[in-house]
């Protein structure tokens, strides 16, 4: 890993070699940018929404403090990755502007920082929740940091099938600090960001294979090819449609929030047959943007309906 740092940091003047003394002090943005943070904003939705809709009620300080604990651990992981894959960050156009590549922050100052964060946040979530929630927390970033990352990314065209589980977790570990358990309803919360990972990381993948292939990561486009790839996509929004409406049926959400996801999902289905069929990059950046409103809006409607629940509750 280092040798393929050295010499992409010898052909671009521009960027560190990591660990040398190259490295300028990091700023406080470059450290929140290891915590990858419009990744994180997901995470802590769904996470909220997972606290919100589970049965029973935290005061809001220890709410705040929960999803405090799941924000910090999601920065965490996100910084350790950085830090593993300083390596392939530094040959992809997307990555190579990264703190570490691009040498404003040094690698084990990376890694001792989300290191102690990890521990801060699953320390936290145990002492002021419980520690079901702390051991799912810590599950999560094993399963990132570990499986996915180091195991996983460089291997497998299944990478982000069997990885995106790490990214699944938050709305099961919002439920479990409120309850201080795994249910049906937190695993189809957990199941319904797991199925949703390989379209919407795929559709990335489609317009961004050339950054892939060059970075030696076997992207399934990489490794399958784009027919292939887009055969996989529209298998998992057709898996995930009837998914997307299981909380109405568990009694989690209303009809407002099944008409809706049934009208998203079809979207969404639609999307990628039309990428079947397409043979630039349009329609995979649209199928990329489309999921990630796909999944805001399913998570919201969660917490509208749950705020309506309490609401209606309150009156009568």
């Amino acid at each position: 890993m280092s040798d393929l740092s050295i010499d992409v940091a010898a052909k671009s003047p521009t960027q560190a070699v990591p660990g040398s003394t190259a490295f300028a002090a990091g700023e406080v943005g470059d450290y929140f940018a290891l915590l990858k943070p419009r990744v994180m904003s997901l995470v802590v939705f769904s996470g909220f929404a997972g606290l919100l809709v589970a049965p029973g009620s935290l005061h809001p300080l220890l709410a705040a403090v929960a999803v405090l604990a799941i924000a910090v651990a999601s920065g965490a992981a996100g910084a350790i990755n950085m830090w593993y894959d300083r390596d392939i960050d530094a040959v992809m156009a997307r990555t190579c502007r990264r703190p570490i590549p691009a040498g404003r922050v040094p690698p084990e100052e990376a890694l001792a920082f989300g290191t102690v964060l990890s521990l801060f946040s699953v320390m936290v979530m145990g002492l002021a929740l419980n520690w079901v929630a702390a051991g799912l927390l810590a599950a999560a970033i094993a399963f990132y940091v570990f499986v996915y990352t180091a195991w996983l990314k460089r291997r497998t065209p299944q990478n982000i099938v069997i990885g995106g589980a790490a990214g699944a977790f938050p709305p099961m570990i919002g439920w479990a600090a409120v309850t201080g358990s795994v249910s049906l309803e937190s695993t189809v919360l957990f199941l319904l960001i797991f199925m949703w990972t390989p379209p919407h990381f795929w559709a990335l993948a489609l317009y961004r294979d050339g950054d892939y292939a060059r970075a030696g990561i076997p992207m399934l486009p990489v490794v399958a090819g784009r027919a292939a790839t887009k055969r996989q996509i529209l298998a998992y929004t057709l898996a995930l449609f009837p998914l997307a409406l299981a909380p109405s049926f568990l009694g989690l959400a209303g009809w407002l929030y099944g008409a809706v996801a049934a009208v998203m999902g079809g979207l969404f289905v639609l999307l990628a047959l039309r990428l079947f069929t397409d043979r630039g990059e349009r329609a995979a950046r649209q199928m990329f943007g489309f999921s990630i409103l796909y999944l805001f809006v399913l998570f919201a409607l969660l917490i509208v309906d749950r705020g309506q629940g309490l609401m209606w509750s309150a009156i009568w």
